[in-house]
């Protein structure tokens, strides 16, 4: 199939962008009448119409059992999988042959929130939270360890169901 050229024209008679320059005035207008969505963001942080999604992938957190020990076995998942190899894990053994990490630390900087760990921890120990407010003062307020993991206090993020596609 040979290849064909079109040749378009231009146009003979002058243009005016008058009228294109009348019809953006009148979108800027029309959105300046309409009600504002700001939102007063330290002292309003969800509103009816807004919410945090529970979805949403934030810091990170560990959780833990009845005794107040993180609920992970060290089986070394999460940092087999994580993209951004921003997870570092140490296990230990105690002397009934249970496994628990001597260092879990997370690189809050080098972590894309993918949610991988949390979808391949065997004991649901590692969850990605619903905390979006990640103020510090240097970069080594941003490697969590294992106490830190443990402390925050923020709810966990429910991750895509597939029995669920629409996220109802």
């Amino acid at each position: 199939m040979p290849i064909t050229v079109k040749t378009v024209g231009r146009p003979t008679t002058e243009s005016s962008y008058v009228r294109a320059a009348l019809h953006g005035m009148a979108l800027t207008f029309k959105h300046l009448l309409q009600p504002k969505w700001t939102m007063q963001y330290p002292e309003e942080k969800s509103s009816a119409t807004w919410t945090i999604s529970s979805r949403y992938r934030g810091t990170h957190r560990m959780a833990v059992d009845e005794t107040g020990k993180a609920k992970c076995v060290a089986c070394g998942l999460c940092p087999q999988v994580c993209p951004a190899n921003c997870i570092k894990l140490i296990p230990g053994e105690d002397e009934q042959g249970n496994r628990y990490p001597l260092v879990y630390e997370i690189d809050e900087f080098r972590c894309v929130f993918c949610g991988y760990c949390q979808e391949v921890c065997p004991e649901e120990a590692i969850h990605l939270g619903v905390h979006y407010e990640n103020a510090e003062y240097g970069r080594e307020g941003f490697v969590y360890d294992l106490k830190r993991l443990m402390a925050q206090p923020h709810e966990m993020s429910t991750l895509w169901d597939p029995a669920d596609p629409k996220g109802e």
